[in-house]
């Protein structure tokens, strides 16, 4: 299997040959080089032309792409592909069983072959992640193909007579025609915490869905959904439920520890990361004879001098110490300091990584580096995520006041927060500016849209009614902007990050089991602790849910309030017109110890992110 954790861009224009653009697609390509430092290939030809960058990880030697596929001496099409397809060997057997050679070992080919027999409809028979573009030369059209959860990213970009598309939007910025306005809808998605299906922050740009594909031929575009969860009777008892789950993640979790290149597992200490890094384990040992690599971010000083805080109660060092211990990993700590944290290139490499600035701070800085860290000795790592949005983990998902408050509960639970009265990262804003933006009006025509499409079971009660729909809000609005994040800081360091909890058969599974199931023992993500219990130690199983961790370090809080206070002292500055100066003032005349208060500082970290993103892209705000 030749996985290809990569990076893909592609232009297709009716009007015109493109074969002599190669100057246009190698300068979109090459955006995506960090995506995928080990090659890179484009192909050119009448109405197209495709992009690829790979970071090799199986098949090492396998095929190159952009691959074309031929028949009786002529290219029929042509795919270029990022991802990892889990089932190839089975499709690759039924299409030989139809008539299809193959030249490579290739999961990329087997995908490729697949359009060929069943057109738009094999992305249904694709299990993974990944996202593609085939260039059919015999109709001239192009299908781009997301998978069902959106864990690897696609954009486009709709022109006159054809389109762009590429894995990320710097890529789509790079072509001479595309621009860097964004309005009112991007801001919005600047500073959404529940992502809107299909919107992009840049004006010109869009997302294929999750679960969709999208194609496009001269004066055509069809968009259509292949994928989605759909609600159905759940037959079988507790304890055959708690079983089934095991079952699935055994087989999750061996699937994808199939790789030609070093392997690690990222580890917090907290249920989901063990679990994850427990069955690793065992099928390292029993199929491979090794002991798995696991590894843990942390600070300097963080769990000596930790103190609670509103979603915290421990420090994740000492438990995933233990579980490394528990399962022999061959464990290793990356610690950061408050230097790297506010190193101007780190922080400005997580901003462009995701092409965006974000509201949560030095979490991405830190994650960004945990990831270039990791790539170091590692070329793929299997995470912990997800199972929070899938076995109901958060916190506020069982306070009944923010599941009962008519919008996201996350975004309910974030007005909670000191210094979040505006919204999370919103508090140093004009207050114009977030009249216009109208959060609030925003977040409810979204919530309302996401339960409007919750699929729900004949006969259910109003408990079971409400939760389902929560847990339906969760997978379609905040998900995707965990995926997206989590693919865009490893894959700017050439990093593989699988997400075993992201199979579609186990999200399918637990979206129809009861809550009552999910809850049984009193506590979050019951069904996922019964499963893996004689996996990990009693300190580990019943460790409370506890986020990604934020420096507590007020050195840190010092240096960003200098940094604002540079920011406020420079006329250029182009965020200047957007800020409530008297707020920011009043931040530098009164500065707290945000170690106890760490969403107060998301409101600087987004400020001095915005001012950059501003100055960097060049961004035309159209308000």
């Amino acid at each position: 299997m030749e996985a290809r954790m990569c990076g893909i861009a592609g232009w297709v224009d009716f009007a015109r040959d493109l074969s002599g653009e190669h100057r246009t697609i190698d300068a979109m390509t090459d955006t995506l080089t960090p995506r995928g430092p080990d090659a890179r290939g484009v192909w050119c030809a009448g109405h197209a032309a495709l992009g690829h960058t790979r970071t090799s990880v199986i098949d090492l030697t396998g095929g190159v792409q952009p691959m074309t596929a031929e028949e009786d001496g002529r290219t029929i099409a042509v795919i270029t592909y990022s991802g990892e397809v889990y089932n190839f060997r089975e499709l690759r057997n039924e299409l030989e069983q139809r008539g299809h050679r193959f030249r490579t070992r290739s999961d990329t080919e087997v995908v490729l072959r697949s359009y060929l027999e069943w057109g738009a409809d094999c992305a249904t028979r694709l299990e993974g992640m990944f996202s593609f573009g085939v260039w059919d030369v015999r109709d001239q059209s192009l299908l781009l193909v997301r998978d069902r959860f959106g864990i690897k990213p696609l954009f486009y970009s709709l022109r006159p007579e054809g389109v762009l598309f590429a894995s990320e939007p710097k890529a789509l910025l790079a072509h001479p025609e595309t621009g860097t306005a964004v309005d009112l809808d991007g801001l919005r998605e600047v500073f959404s915490t529940a992502k809107q299906p299909g919107q992009t922050v840049f004006r010109d740009q869009r997302e294929v869905r999750p679960g969709h594909t999208l194609t496009v031929r001269p004066g055509k575009v069809v968009e259509r959904r292949y994928w989605a969860l759909s609600a159905r009777p759940h037959t079988e008892d507790l304890d055959g439920t708690v079983d089934h789950v095991r079952s699935l993640l055994e087989d999750i979790v061996l699937r994808e520890l199939v790789s030609d290149v070093p392997l690690c597992t990222t580890l917090s200490g907290g249920l989901d990361s063990s679990a994850v890094t427990a069955l690793a384990a065992r099928w390292q040992r029993k199929v491979n004879g090794e002991r798995v690599r696991s590894v843990t971010t942390t600070y300097v000083g963080y769990s000596e001098n930790f103190r609670p805080d509103d979603t915290r109660d421990t420090a994740d060092a000492p438990y995933a110490a233990e579980l490394a211990r528990h399962v022999d990993a061959d464990h290793t700590d990356i610690v950061l300091d408050t230097a790297a944290l506010t190193d101007p290139e780190a922080r400005k490499a997580a901003m462009t990584a995701q092409d965006m600035p974000t509201t949560v701070g030095d979490m991405d800085t830190s994650f960004y580096l945990m990831l270039r860290a990791i790539r170091q000795h590692s070329t793929v790592a299997l995470t912990g995520e997800t199972a929070d949005e899938i076995f109901g983990g958060f916190r506020w998902v069982h306070d009944d006041e923010l599941v009962r408050s008519g919008t996201f509960p996350w975004v309910a639970n974030e007005k909670r927060q000191p210094g979040c009265a505006n919204g999370q990262g919103r508090g140093l804003f004009d207050r114009s500016f977030l009249q216009k933006l109208d959060m609030d009006r925003y977040y409810a025509d979204n919530y309302h849209q996401a339960l409007a499409e919750a699929p729900h079971q004949e006969g259910e009660d109003e408990r079971e009614h409400l939760m389902r729909s929560v847990c339906y809000v969760k997978l379609a609005r905040w998900l995707p902007m965990l995926l997206d994040r989590s693919d865009r800081l490893a894959m700017t360091s050439g990093l593989e990050t699988r997400v075993p909890f992201c199979d579609h058969r186990l999200v399918e599974y637990v979206y129809n089991t009861p809550w009552a199931f999910k809850t049984f023992d009193g506590r979050e993500k019951s069904l996922l602790r019964a499963a893996v219990k004689d996996l990990l130690p009693p300190s580990v199983l019943d460790r409370r849910k506890s986020p990604y961790p934020v420096t507590q370090d007020p050195a840190y809080t010092r240096a960003l309030h200098q940094e604002l206070a540079d920011l406020l002292a420079d006329p250029n500055a182009p965020v200047l017109p957007l800020l409530d100066r008297s707020a920011a003032d009043e931040v530098l005349r009164h500065p707290k110890d945000v170690a106890q208060d760490w969403p107060s500082r998301m409101n600087v970290e987004m400020a001095l992110q915005f001012n950059s993103w501003l100055k960097h892209y060049g961004v035309s705000l159209e308000l």
